[in-house]
């Protein structure tokens, strides 16, 4: 008895750190079916339209004034998109050397399966779940809100009930409960509820604007990966006009003082960790980039190429941004919302703010694409490796694109909106990120011990040096978030129980029997 007990104990530890050989998991890319479209620019595009878009329209007010749960940077936030920055250039070049490496769909979560085995590379699938879908409900909700501002501009041509619809049809129910306490709303008089026996009140709250661009945005994906690039390389274009004209436009308007009164780092070095660790939100979209490996006709030259332009452009647009923002206005009256049509208006640019709103459904409209196909090429590598159904691992037979698997991600992210609100998904998608990033960089390290002869198109500079600050500035970002916020970590605990839990008890069982 104790001989079959040892057994099974050494035969869970060996499948739990099973690892899939790199050729195997290269071969299975080769043969998923995806059509080879995507060249380096549509990389690029995909890397810019997804890190240029929530970080420049909404968060960057965030990182500056603070939210809820933080504390902003003020002027200093430059500093904070530097080290933000600076943590996302190891891990960069991390996914650069791992990504020509092994060309295949699942980013991060495929590496993982290369190195550190089953067990792990399911947990990394599962938190880039929480990094992509729930991400996706952060810029719904915020493509919601700027949507509402853009309507109001037709009051004196559209309905009243398009212009200026009713706020339980455009929030989240949550949000509706943060605006009663700010505004002393008696929630009863502003959302509708279901009433059910013993009392029990549903309030009814239906973010309707967000479930529609993201069904919408479904739909467009399924057609296939190279149309919705070709929209979302228009899009982009058009939002780094805005962005390039708001910076000329509005560096006649700076006032120097701005920087420095009161107080160029108002809340010291936390505050400038804490500026750091939000904006980090917006520097996801590279790793986008990687899970359209098995889309791309030469995945080994172009996505180094592809992640690290991206990293570069976004970088110098998001410092700019920022020195003409801090210059224009206090950082006491810089908006949290709408901090670029804000200044605009500010200083008499009325016009130019409207414009600005274009830009911005714009971008997140762009961001929402990339993150949906990331989420969906994520959980299709899941899939295809038994954790997940195999009927979800279809392509369509017309369009070669796993369709049953895109509204799935589609339907995950409609159903979260109903309920999380900016905040919360923002926090939360940072954990992942983070976590992803500094798995990254533990990656690089092993693989350069476990498969010293591989051909490596691209090889991190400095190794291991670099992937070890990798490792230690996006801990230390992580760490400062844990330290200062009480609610979002025990969220991101929450989510790993949770996945522990499907592997525990049917992504395990599922997978040896289609092994077997």
């Amino acid at each position: 008895m104790k001989m079959i007990k040892t057994l099974l104990q050494n035969n869970l530890v060996s499948n739990l750190l099973r690892c899939k050989k790199p050729d195997e998991l290269i071969e299975a890319g080769s043969n998923s079916g995806l059509n080879k479209t995507l060249n380096v620019f549509d990389l690029i595009v995909i890397g810019i339209g997804a890190v240029v878009g929530t970080g420049i329209f909404t968060i960057i007010g965030i990182a500056i004034q603070g939210g809820q749960n933080t504390v902003g940077a003020g002027p200093a936030v430059i500093i904070s998109m530097l080290l933000a920055a600076l943590a996302s250039v190891f891990s960069a070049l991390s996914y650069s050397e791992i990504s020509a490496m092994i060309p295949v769909a699942g980013s991060a979560y495929t590496y993982t399966y290369a190195t550190m085995g089953e067990f792990m590379a399911w947990m990394v699938g599962w938190i880039l779940m929480l990094e992509y879908a729930i991400g996706n409900i952060t810029v719904a909700s915020a493509w919601s809100g700027y949507f509402a501002q853009f309507l109001k501009g037709f009051k004196h041509v559209l309905p009243a009930w398009i212009t200026s619809c009713p706020l339980w049809l455009r929030n989240d129910y949550r949000t509706m409960y943060v605006m009663c306490d700010k505004f002393n709303w008696n929630p009863h008089d502003v959302m509708p509820f279901l009433h059910l026996p013993f009392n029990i009140e549903i309030p009814i709250a239906l973010n309707i604007p967000a479930i529609l661009i993201v069904f919408l945005l479904t739909v467009l994906l399924v057609k296939g990966v190279k149309e919705s690039t070709r929209f979302a390389s228009v899009l982009v274009a058009l939002n780094l006009f805005i962005i390039t004209s708001f910076i000329v436009v509005g560096s006649f308007y700076v006032a120097p003082h701005n920087w420095w009164e009161p107080s160029f780092m108002p809340h010291g070095v936390k505050g400038v960790f804490m500026g750091a660790f939000t904006i980090f939100f917006a520097y996801i979209g590279f790793d986008a980039i990687s899970t359209a490996a098995e889309e791309t006709k030469k995945p080994q030259r172009d996505l180094p190429i592809a992640i690290l332009s991206t990293l570069v452009i976004c970088t110098v647009l998001y410092v700019l941004v920022a020195l003409v923002l801090t210059g224009i206005l206090p950082c006491s009256a810089i908006d949290t919302q709408a901090p670029l049509a804000h200044a605009m208006r500010c200083i008499g640019k009325d016009w130019y703010a409207g414009l600005i709103s274009v830009g911005a459904l714009c971008a997140l409209t762009t961001v929402l694409l990339i993150y949906q196909l990331g989420t969906t090429r994520i959980l299709f590598a899941m899939s295809r490796d038994n954790f997940l159904p195999k009927s979800l691992n279809a392509v369509h037979k017309k369009y070669k694109t796993p369709h049953i698997m895109t509204w799935l991600s589609g339907l995950i992210v409609i159903i979260c909106a109903l309920f999380m609100d900016l905040d919360v998904s923002a926090a939360l998608c940072n954990f992942g990120t983070f976590t992803s990033f500094i798995l990254i960089c533990i990656m690089v390290l092993i693989l350069r011990k476990t498969e010293p002869d591989r051909p490596r198109p691209f090889k991190v500079p400095c190794c291991p040096l670099f992937p070890i600050l990798g490792i230690l500035t996006c801990s230390l970002l992580m760490w400062c978030r844990f330290a200062n916020d009480s609610d979002s970590p025990l969220y991101f605990l929450l989510w790993l129980l949770i996945g522990l839990g499907i592997y525990a008890f049917y992504g395990y069982a599922n997978k040896r029997r289609h092994d077997s």
